[in-house]
């Protein structure tokens, strides 16, 4: 935690941003430094997080790859290892369950795939198809939040 509170605010944004691109979460999780624990950290991010607007979440998905996709950059190395459970098998599933998530929706499926299977993942999208617009904003919400939390810990175990 010493050099995450110690590392100057220019540092530390961008790799905040890989974590969760909302600004004002970023900002949040800048302004409680110095934290006395990993915990105390995380409680700032999910309290940050917790209610982003429609457009934060548009703007944070915006940067993930869909489901069985590889993206560029350190976000893109974590969605590789987050998205580990998907094998080659489940590539043609994945992409026509995203496209039809993306039909409805308006905007990519995202889940937080750490620990998950392909399978499961397809099962969690099926299950989410009959929310209204709104309500899956708001599963969207949390599982930017679990992304963030994970993502966080990666960051300051590096």
């Amino acid at each position: 935690m010493d050099s995450f509170n110690s590392a100057a605010e220019a540092e530390l944004r961008p790799m905040l941003t890989e974590c969760l691109a909302v600004p004002r979460w970023v900002d949040a999780v800048l302004a409680g430094r110095p934290y006395a624990s990993m915990d105390e950290l995380l409680k700032v991010s999910e309290e940050a997080s917790a209610d982003l607007t429609d457009a934060e979440i548009h703007g944070a998905i915006a940067g993930h790859p869909r489901i069985g996709e590889r993206g560029r950059g350190k976000s893109a190395a974590w969605s590789r290892q987050e998205q580990s459970g998907v094998d080659g098998s489940q590539a043609d599933r994945l992409a026509a369950a995203n496209a039809a998530y993306e039909d409805r929706f308006g905007h990519i499926y995202l889940v937080c795939a750490t620990g998950l299977s392909g399978a499961e993942m397809l099962e969690n999208l099926a299950s989410r198809m009959d929310n209204s617009p709104s309500d899956e904003l708001r599963v969207v919400n949390r599982e930017l939040t679990k992304i963030a939390a994970l993502r966080l810990q990666k960051l300051i175990g590096s």
